[in-house]
């Protein structure tokens, strides 16, 4: 398998895995923005001029997009009749990036973007004999950097075969979830779903104590501790805390992710004519996080729409 690995975005995840990369790849990234690429450069990642040029001769391609219309523009260029600002770049021209993409290279598609038309990329790409892995991951930047990523496949066994040492090179967990691309989408959605309601949730019950009265860290370490406890509670509760901060907490996951994610996951239980009125009940407060100017704090700030500000604490 060629050893070349191309980075298209070069996001909050897709710069640190590309530096992930680089400690065992030959790996180029490509991103619109002139900074993000600077900043490739300084952890060992060959900038390119142009998303064509990041992926001629790359064996495994590896695309961080946020939605499946961008992945369409990305392929195939504006000339689809898509018109996102974002990608309708003159470094990515009117064809996209197919057309440049080698005989029995790989697409690693790494984004959340639901089920929708996942297979009939892949079966497009088949067609000039090009395979679509999809590997939608969980685990935010710092984990990225690290190879601590949770990612799950959905591919058939040959084509995982062939990234999987790129694959292992970013995970810690890596579960091979069905055989079709969009079967990752589709665990993905899932788990979108179970990770946006305990980040409401979280948010609810730490207002809820402080309108209680209750100290709020000595709180958290309670709730932690026993059966009430996640793994959201414990990583965003703390954050969600520091949204009342100056500045707010660092954002490691933006809260307009869950607008998008948990739309994501009401359109694929309408489609499956399956009732989630409490996916719905959380996609509501980060709707509401967004409509009052949070979408770009840290997610754990959704705590600030159910509790517009905490108590004074007490010296």
């Amino acid at each position: 398998m060629n050893s070349n690995v191309a980075v298209i975005g070069l996001g909050a995840m897709g710069l640190p895995m590309a530096a992930r990369l680089a400690e065992r790849f030959e790996v180029r990234g490509f991103d619109i923005a002139a900074e993000r690429l600077a900043l490739a450069a300084d952890q060992g990642v060959a900038p390119a001029v142009t998303a064509a040029e990041a992926v001629t001769g790359a064996g495994t391609v590896l695309v961080a997009v946020r939605t499946g219309e961008q992945l369409d523009t990305l392929l195939y260029g504006s000339g689809n009749g898509l018109n996102d600002s974002a990608l309708n770049d003159s470094a990515l021209n009117d064809t996209g990036i197919a057309v440049h993409l080698e005989p029995g290279a790989v697409v690693v598609l790494t984004s959340t973007v639901g089920t929708d038309g996942i297979a009939e990329t892949a079966e497009r790409l088949a067609e000039q004999d090009v395979h679509l892995v999809d590997a939608p991951l969980s685990g935010g930047p710092v984990r990225a950097r690290e190879g601590d990523l949770l990612i799950v496949v959905g591919a058939a066994p040959a084509a995982v075969e062939k990234v999987k040492p790129v694959l292992t090179q970013l995970s810690s967990t890596l579960s091979i979830v069905g055989d079709r691309p969009g079967d990752g989408q589709a665990l993905k959605t899932v788990n979108q779903l179970l990770c946006g309601v305990h980040i409401a949730a979280a948010a609810e019950a730490l207002a809820l104590a402080d309108a209680l009265g209750l100290d709020r860290e000595r709180t958290l370490g309670a709730l932690t501790a026993g059966a009430a406890n996640s793994f959201m509670l414990g990583n965003r509760g703390p954050r969600a805390l520091q949204a009342y901060d100056e500045g707010g907490a660092e954002v490691l996951s933006r809260l307009d992710i869950f607008v998008k994610d948990l739309g994501i996951v009401g359109k694929a239980a309408r489609n499956a004519h399956l009732a989630a009125p409490v996916a719905a009940a959380a996609e509501q407060l980060f709707l509401l996080g967004e409509a009052q100017g949070l979408g770009a704090l840290d997610d754990s700030a959704v705590i600030r729409v159910v509790a517009p500000q905490l108590r004074a604490k007490e010296q």
